[in-house]
C-alpha cells in the first residue's frame, strides 16, 4: 500500500507538472498562491518552474486581485492557486471582476477526492462550478492517475483557451488531490497540438452591408466619439473622429487623452451645466469600449436619436438603452474601414467642444490652487499629472477614479486602470500589486475605506520585489455618499451610521505596523514633496493625505459653477 500510495503522489506530481509546463508554453509567466496543504502538488509545480514568477499570499482574496492585477498588465492570465473548502470561496469577488472587466485569470482550487466529498471532512465544501455563470468555463481536472497522462496537456490547454477567447475572462479548473501529497514528477508527457494559443486570431473584417449602414448613420451628423476602456490604439479613435469632425471624450482608462490633441477630457463639467447641454445637442453617439464612470456624461449620451456600441469582445453595455447599432471591432479596425468613407460634421461643431474644453481647463485648474488647500480634486489632478512616465495608476472604483476621470486632464505617458467591471471597492490594493508584479512601477489612489477594505494586502508587502506608491485619501469614512441625496435627506448622526461610517483608524500607523514608510500630509506643498520623494525612490510606499468630506463636496461644487459661469454666454 505504501508503494502504491507513493506511486499515485509521484503521479500527481507528474500531472501537475504536465498543466504547468503546457501553461508556461502559451505564455503564462506569474502565479499567485496563498499558502495551504491540500494544494501542495501544484504549489510544488509552479515554484520547480523558474519561467513562472511565484509570489505568496497570505489571503487568498489578496491572492486573487493581485492575479486579476497581473491580467490587466499582461492580457494573459496569471494563476491563482488555493487550497481547499473556504479558500475557494475568497477568490469569488475577483472571479465576478475578472468576468465582467473580461480579464483572463485562471483560478486553480485545490480539493478534496471524491471518497471524501459529502463525509464531514474537514476543509471541504462542494466546489463544483463554485462561481456560477462567472466563470467562461469550470474544469475538473480529476484526480491525478496514469490512464489520464494523455489528456493533461489538452486539459491545461482548454483552460487557457477559455481563459483568452474569444472573450477573455476567468477559468476555475478544480484539482483534487489525495495524499500523500508529496511526489516527485517523472517524465512529461510529449507536447502535442493541444498546446495552442487561441488568443493569436486574425480579426475578421466587418461585413460591408454594416458598413454601409455605419457610414450612412455617421456621415454629416453632429456626434461624438466616447473613447472608454478597451480602445486598442488611441490614435485610430482621433484619425476617425477628424474624418467624422467630432469631439472625443475620452476617459482617462481608454488611453485616447493624448497630449496636444483635442480629446474631451472635461466633459462632466461640461454637461453639467444645463445650458451648454442643451445647445450640445448630438444627433448620433459612437461609444468604443466602456462607458466613463460619471452619471451626468453617461445621461447625456442617452439623449441623442442614435447609439453606435463598439466592442472588441461583442459585449455590451447598454444600462440605459438599447443602442440603434452593435459593432464588434477593434478601434483601429473600425477606423480603418469607415475613415476614409465618412463626410465630415459642420467645423462649428467640433470647435464648439474644443473652445468649452479649454476654458474648463483654465478654470479648473485655476480652482484647484485658489484657496491654497489641499483638497481630493487637487490630489487627482497632481496624480494624474506628476506620475512617472510609463507607469500605471490605479484608482478605486469610488470618488478616486472620478476625481481622475474629470480632472486628470490629457497625458498619454501613463496607464490608468481601475476595476470597473462589478465597480466595487474590494481588492484595489491587491490588484495594484497584480500590476506591479507584472513589472510596472504603479501608483494606487484610493479611499480610506478601500484601503483598509483590502489591508491583508499589506501582509509581507514590504518584502515584494515592487515599486508601488499607495496614496491614501483619509476623510475617515465613505467620502462619495456625501454626494448623494441621504447626506440631505437624513440627519447627521443617522447619516454617519449608516453612510459615514468613520473609522478612527491611523492608516498611517498601520502601515508602519507593515513595515512600509509611510507618511500623513495635510497641505499641498507636503502632499507635493511626500509624493514626488515616494514616486522617484524604489520599494512600496504609503502617503496619507488627510480631507474633509464636507470640505470635498463644497469644493467640487465649486469648481462646476466656476465652470458654468466661464462657458455660458
Amino acid at each position: 500500500e505504501a508503494e502504491m500510495a507513493e506511486s499515485e503522489a509521484d503521479i500527481a506530481a507528474t500531472g501537475c507538472a504536465t498543466f504547468v509546463d503546457t501553461w508556461i508554453r502559451l505564455g503564462v509567466t506569474h502565479a499567485c498562491i496563498a499558502p495551504g496543504s491540500r494544494s501542495t502538488p501544484m504549489a510544488l509545480a509552479l515554484a520547480a518552474r523558474s519561467e513562472i514568477a511565484v509570489s505568496i499570499h497570505h489571503d487568498e482574496r489578496s491572492a486573487a486581485f493581485a492575479a486579476l492585477g497581473v491580467g490587466l498588465a499582461r492580457g494573459r492570465p496569471a494563476i491563482v492557486l488555493t487550497t481547499s473548502g473556504t479558500a475557494t470561496v475568497h477568490l469569488h469577488a475577483a472571479v465576478v471582476e475578472a468576468d465582467l472587466a473580461r480579464v483572463p485569470l485562471l483560478a486553480l482550487t485545490a480539493d478534496r477526492p471524491p471518497e471524501l466529498q459529502g463525509v464531514g471532512a474537514p476543509q471541504t465544501i462542494d466546489q463544483v462550478d463554485l462561481y456560477g455563470r462567472s466563470v467562461r468555463a469550470f474544469i475538473d481536472a480529476g484526480v491525478p492517475v496514469e490512464s489520464q497522462r494523455g489528456e493533461w496537456r489538452a486539459i491545461a490547454a482548454g483552460a487557457f483557451a477559455a481563459c483568452v477567447g474569444p472573450v477573455p475572462g476567468p477559468v476555475q479548473m478544480n484539482l483534487p488531490f489525495r495524499e500523500p501529497l508529496l511526489g516527485l514528477a517523472g517524465s512529461l508527457p510529449p507536447v502535442n497540438d493541444a498546446a495552442h494559443d487561441a488568443s493569436t486570431t486574425v480579426e475578421t473584417p466587418l461585413d460591408p452591408s454594416t458598413v454601409e449602414e455605419l457610414v450612412r448613420l455617421v456621415s454629416g451628423r453632429r456626434g461624438v466619439l466616447v473613447a472608454g476602456y478597451g480602445v486598442d490604439d488611441a490614435r485610430a479613435v482621433h484619425r476617425l473622429a477628424e474624418a467624422l469632425g467630432w469631439p472625443v471624450l475620452a476617459d482617462a482608462r481608454s488611453g485616447a487623452r493624448l497630449e496636444g490633441s483635442p480629446a474631451i477630457a472635461h466633459a462632466d463639467a461640461l454637461l453639467r451645466v444645463d445650458e451648454w447641454a442643451a445647445a450640445q445637442r448630438a444627433e448620433v453617439v459612437v461609444r468604443i469600449g466602456d462607458p466613463w464612470a460619471s452619471k451626468v456624461v453617461t445621461q447625456w449620451l442617452a439623449a441623442p436619436p442614435d447609439l453606435v456600441i463598439v466592442d472588441r469582445h461583442g459585449v455590451w453595455i447598454e444600462p440605459d438603452r438599447r443602442p440603434t447599432m452593435r459593432v464588434q471591432a477593434t478601434a483601429s479596425l473600425l477606423a480603418a474601414t469607415i475613415a476614409p468613407l465618412v463626410t465630415a460634421a459642420d467645423a462649428q461643431w467640433l470647435r464648439s467642444w474644443t473652445s468649452a474644453e479649454q476654458k474648463a481647463e483654465q478654470v479648473i485648474s485655476g480652482e484647484l490652487v485658489a484657496d491654497g488647500a489641499l483638497s481630493e480634486p487637487l490630489i487627482a489632478q497632481i496624480v494624474a499629472e506628476h506620475s512617472p512616465d510609463h507607469s500605471a495608476v490605479v484608482a478605486a472604483s469610488s470618488m478616486p477614479v472620478r476625481d481622475i476621470e474629470w480632472y486628470g486632464g490629457c497625458r498619454d505617458r501613463v496607464m490608468h486602470y481601475a476595476n470597473r467591471g462589478a465597480n466595487g471597492i474590494d481588492g484595489v490594493v491587491s490588484t495594484a500589486i497584480g500590476l506591479a508584479l507584472a513589472g510596472r512601477r504603479v501608483v494606487a489612489l484610493v479611499g480610506d475605506i478601500a484601503f483598509l477594505h483590502d489591508s491583508s494586502a499589506l501582509i509581507a508587502l514590504a518584502r515584494r520585489p515592487i515599486d508601488l506608491t499607495i496614496v491614501v485619501i483619509d476623510n475617515d469614512g465613505g467620502g462619495i455618499f456625501s454626494f448623494l441625496a441621504q447626506a440631505d435627506a437624513l440627519d447627521r448622526e443617522r447619516f454617519e451610521l449608516l453612510f459615514g461610517t468613520p473609522h478612527g483608524t491611523d492608516i498611517a500607523a498601520l502601515a508602519r505596523a507593515h513595515h512600509l514608510e509611510a507618511v500623513a500630509v495635510g497641505t499641498v506643498e507636503e502632499f507635493s514633496v511626500a509624493f514626488m520623494k515616494a514616486t522617484d525612490a524604489p520599494g512600496v510606499r504609503v502617503v496619507v493625505a488627510h480631507t474633509d468630506r464636507a470640505d470635498n463636496v463644497a469644493v467640487h461644487r465649486r469648481i462646476h459653477d466656476a465652470v458654468a459661469r466661464a462657458i455660458t454666454p
